[in-house]
């Protein structure tokens, strides 16, 4: 059937994304019932974006390589079930900070590779990415919600359990999903490297990281911000299934929205701005309800910039460094920024004693990215106005 790959790779996004949702909603609450402070939470969080510096960028070059996303996920899925054993088991933060390292370097490009084949399976079968996108979101909130209920009467000690059932899960799913064919260009690191170095590129990763930056820090510590404003655990898991389902929607009616505007980078600097709205609300908030309320512009900020920022990337990369340049992109938006929200965000929790004004710095550093992609596509747009009179003028 023409519809089977778009299926089963729905139904991968949505199990891996589940499994996503336990330990980016539960995990620094878990370690934080171990006893950890927020900075040594912070470490652990950080940890993982910054393996995937390296981890996704290589998977993706691993990917064009050998022309094949399926076997790498599969490593990649694999391998987590594996790590999730000893992640759990672990007991003393320097042992958590070397497994988490190995756990979250298969864990983030399994899902970077994941939107790379959503994209190319996406073009393939005449669907909007998006819509296939949002299954990804829908497993991430029913599962939030829903982990948030159990662990919410058995206690965070049942985390790892809940996992391994996703995880598993994932496994299986994996085998029925679809490769796409790639180029058939052979290509090397030299290459790659040339590629993805461009300086249009690397531009709009700088600048984009003064939002993701902000995004990211908000993913490690609003479950901890929650329980600050004297908050539970099901009350995390229904902040985050607000969010996440209000993101799905916006993935499931991208083909309607995104023809609003002609251009992508509109609803990136659209996008940039609400998130500086969004922080600025977070940081006047003084019960988890007023936080629970602001969730529905997860959908607005995340879900818009995402799926832009994404389209935006695949426009700029050759066919035959695609999933390179995607795994770059999004080494960028998950990693280094991760690096950046979760070490910088614990240090100032720690030195303010809230998280607070954690959330006011947030606010204005978004807002300096919406100015500066503004700066950014009117650079472009002169920049291309050059180009088209040089062409006529020969």
């Amino acid at each position: 059937m023409k519809k089977q790959p778009v299926l089963f790779l729905s139904l991968f996004l949505f199990f891996f994304h589940s499994s996503v949702a336990l330990t980016a909603t539960f995990l620094p609450s878990y370690f934080q019932e171990k006893g950890l402070s927020a900075s040594e939470i912070g470490w652990l969080m950080a940890i993982g974006p910054f393996t995937a510096l390296f981890s996704q960028p290589f998977w993706g070059y691993m990917s064009d390589k050998h022309k094949t996303v399926k076997r790498m996920v599969m490593i990649c899925a694999g391998s987590l079930i594996i790590m999730s054993f000893f992640l759990f088991q672990a007991e003393s933060f320097w042992m958590l900070l070397l497994i988490a390292a190995i756990f979250f370097s298969f864990q983030s490009p399994a899902g970077a590779l994941g939107d790379s084949l959503s994209q190319k399976t996406a073009v393939l079968h005449h669907v909007q990415f998006g819509q296939i996108r949002m299954w990804g979101s829908v497993g991430f909130a029913v599962t939030s919600l829903l982990g948030g209920f159990i662990l919410g009467q058995l206690g965070l000690g049942y985390l790892f359990y809940l996992y391994l059932i996703y995880a598993i899960f994932t496994f299986i799913v994996i085998q029925k999903i679809s490769d796409v064919q790639a180029s058939s260009k052979i290509i090397n690191m030299k290459e790659a490297a040339k590629v993805v170095s461009r300086p249009e590129f690397l531009w709009f990763l700088l600048i984009i990281m003064l939002v993701t930056t902000t995004h990211r820090a908000n993913d490690m510590f609003m479950g901890l911000y929650i329980t600050e404003l004297g908050g539970s655990a099901s009350q995390i898991g229904l902040a985050w299934f607000i969010g996440v389902a209000s993101e799905a929607l916006l993935f499931m009616f991208s083909a309607y929205w995104i023809r609003l505007f002609k251009r992508n980078i509109t609803f990136v600097i659209v996008a940039a701005g609400l998130y500086g709205l969004r922080w600025m609300l977070f940081a006047l908030a003084t019960e988890p309800i007023h936080l629970i309320m602001l969730q529905p512009l997860h959908g607005l900020t995340f879900g818009v910039f995402y799926l832009c920022t994404f389209q935006i990337v695949t426009k700029l990369m050759p066919d035959e460094f695609l999933a390179t340049g995607q795994m770059v992109f999004i080494s960028a938006f998950f990693g280094l920024s991760g690096i950046i929200g979760s070490l910088g965000g614990g240090w100032l929790i720690d030195r303010t004693g809230g998280a607070a004004s954690m959330y006011q710095l947030l606010g204005w550093l978004a807002a300096a990215g919406c100015i500066g992609l503004i700066i950014y596509d009117r650079s472009g747009k002169k920049r291309k106005k050059k180009i088209l009179r040089k062409t006529v003028s020969m």
